[in-house]
């Protein structure tokens, strides 16, 4: 099959690129803005067309969240029309559409995982987007799917696990917010998940995907700090009003994986395995 990655240059984007290594039986165009502008609906369906693509999956996105509360129209057009053009450049050509989506799609009042077919109720301009993307792509492509997903890390770019690392090593003392519940997920994680919906065959619909096991972010830290041996500095746990942020944060946002479990017959690793096995890398590199 002929793979379009979109969001190349990001997290999930690279470590896809990674394992295609692994999955030499497609051929990949990995694109960024560079090589193309997912926000311009014309070079979108040029490029859909004359690749003869077969699965689209877009990592593509505006993540970040405190400064979308101030980029609405910027963040609208990358996080939802733009999945839109994919969208239907894919259903005029007869292909798959893999979107990535965020636990934001929920404000986070929940005290028990959420499944997909609890209600979205965003509070944030970049989960309000993410959500609009989401019902673009379901609304114009028959064969599409959305994998919700939630605190990605990586070896690649710039995430938690290594603004924890160096603040762990530059500082005496942290405080980290212990009140936001979730699952950290790890990238390459997620994307072997996606290639097994790619070669088992995608079933269309929403499903969500982080890893097992549920913290906080101080646990998180803690974790991080202990397998970096980083024991000089304190870490200490701070309410969610101690840490003032534009865009507010789900409070719990754990998420079900059951469906995409029982749906592709995967297994999905612990959070504290996946982070040990990243730190190994981050920490080699």
């Amino acid at each position: 099959m002929n793979i379009l990655i979109t969001g190349a240059n990001g997290q999930l984007g690279n470590e896809i690129q990674v394992l295609s290594r692994e999955n030499g039986q497609h051929s990949y165009f990995f694109t960024d803005v560079q090589e193309l502008d997912i926000c311009d609906e014309q070079a979108v369906h040029g490029f859909v067309r004359n690749h003869r693509i077969d699965v689209i999956v877009n990592c593509a996105a505006y993540t970040a969240v405190d400064k979308a509360e101030d980029n609405l129209e910027f963040c609208d057009r990358l996080n939802h029309l733009a999945p839109g053009y994919l969208a239907t450049a894919a259903e005029a050509c007869g292909a798959a559409l893999i979107q990535v989506s965020t636990d934001y799609v929920f404000d986070g009042t929940s005290h028990i995982p959420y499944t997909e077919d609890m209600p979205p109720c965003p509070s944030s301009v970049y989960g309000s987007t993410k959500l609009a993307g989401e019902q673009a792509v379901m609304e114009k492509c028959s064969r599409a799917m959305v994998i919700r997903t939630a605190w990605l890390y990586s070896m690649y770019g710039n995430n938690f696990v290594k603004t924890m690392i160096r603040l762990g090593r530059e500082r005496e003392t942290l405080g980290v917010v212990f009140d936001q519940i979730g699952t950290p997920t790890y990238a390459h994680d997620l994307a072997c998940a996606i290639f097994v919906a790619i070669n088992r065959g995608i079933v269309p619909g929403i499903y969500h995907f982080s890893n097992e096991g549920v913290c906080s972010w101080y646990d998180f830290t803690l974790a991080i700090h202990r397998l970096a041996g980083i024991n000089t500095c304190k870490v200490s746990p701070l309410h969610t009003d101690e840490f003032p942020a534009k865009a507010p944060r789900p409070h719990y946002s754990v998420l079900d994986k059951t469906k995409i479990k029982k749906t592709f017959g995967i297994d999905i690793p612990h959070w504290e395995a996946s982070l040990a096995a990243c730190m190994i890398e981050i920490l080699e590199k």
